[in-house]
């Protein structure tokens, strides 16, 4: 049985990680002086433009539940939060799903131009690398580091998020089935929130057993964002979520609510919820952070 963290001790936790991952990034930005002014003011507005941090604050999470110092996560957690922003804006544009708003103001493409949006989001994605390549402490652990690079790298390509995007377009105004479904935000969503709770792992010397749990979680709980991201669309305002909520039905994609309703799709995500908590268990007190985290993801409201 986990011990949960009360409210108070967990929105602590939350204000300490995204203070550290924030201030992490205020700095990697102040290190592009070098950068052409209008590309750099595109990767800042992205990047330090607001955000929840969820997947920084998953790999706090997961590295604190294996004991981990704070300064070797601070790097990795930077990395996902910069390959999130440039994914964010390469999903919003015109030639993907032609939004016009994300965190309640312009996106990316609106508030520049699609040449610039482009660029921004190619250098966030180079310079997720540079910064974890680039930091001392993880280039104290050599063999480490290279796992944590390969685990980014499989995560955000092709077999990965890339390749989830793909059949996302594809799948575009066809009927498809949960199976087909499941697989398309496994890899577009979920492979990135995965790498960020395993990353972490690479610099543990948990148990082989210990680490398998925690793969299972990440694998689960990033289904469990994707379902919980399409019944907001569903359910909720553009106001309220920070983006449009007619994009799935504008660009006739199937998401969970669309094949099961809401009520099919809120009962699949507390069952997929349940089975990755069932993989913290045996971490005890250690994961009760991961554990509030979780019912943050399938209980957020925006």
């Amino acid at each position: 049985m986990i011990s949960r963290p009360t409210e108070q001790t967990f929105t602590e936790k939350l204000e300490h990680y995204r203070a550290r991952v924030n201030s992490k990034l205020n700095l990697i930005m102040k290190d592009c002086s070098n950068v052409p002014q209008p590309l750099r003011e595109a990767m800042e507005y992205s990047v330090l433009g607001g955000g929840k941090r969820i997947r920084p604050l998953l790999v706090y999470a997961s590295g604190e539940a294996l004991g981990l110092d704070e300064n070797l996560l601070d790097p990795i957690a930077a990395a996902v939060e910069l390959i999130h922003a440039y994914s964010l804006i390469h999903d919003d544009l015109p030639s993907m799903d032609n939004d016009d708003i994300r965190r309640g103001r312009p996106t990316t493409h609106r508030a520049f131009n699609e040449a610039t949006a482009i660029l921004a989001g190619d250098s966030l994605q180079a310079l997720a690398f540079s910064v974890i390549t680039q930091d001392p402490l993880l280039a104290s652990h050599p063999k480490a580091l290279v796992q944590i690079i390969s685990r980014l790298a499989l995560a955000i390509g092709p077999s990965g998020m890339v390749g989830g995007q793909m059949l996302d377009i594809e799948a575009e105004g066809t009927k498809i089935d949960e199976i087909t479904l499941e697989n398309i935000h496994r890899r577009k969503t979920g492979e990135l929130i995965r790498a960020s709770i395993m990353m972490p792992c690479e610099l543990s010397t948990e148990s082989v057993a210990d680490i398998t749990r925690l793969d299972k979680f990440g694998r689960d709980i990033g289904l469990v964002f994707q379902i919980r991201d399409d019944l907001l669309e569903a359910k909720e305002d553009t106001e309220t979520i920070g983006k449009n909520t007619d994009s799935d039905w504008r660009n006739k994609k199937s998401t969970y609510p669309s094949l099961f309703g809401i009520d099919g799709a809120e009962r699949r995500a507390a069952k997929i919820c349940d089975r990755a908590m069932e993989n913290l268990a045996e971490l005890g007190s250690r994961a009760a952070i991961l554990q509030r985290v979780s019912d943050y993801i399938l209980n957020r409201s925006n």
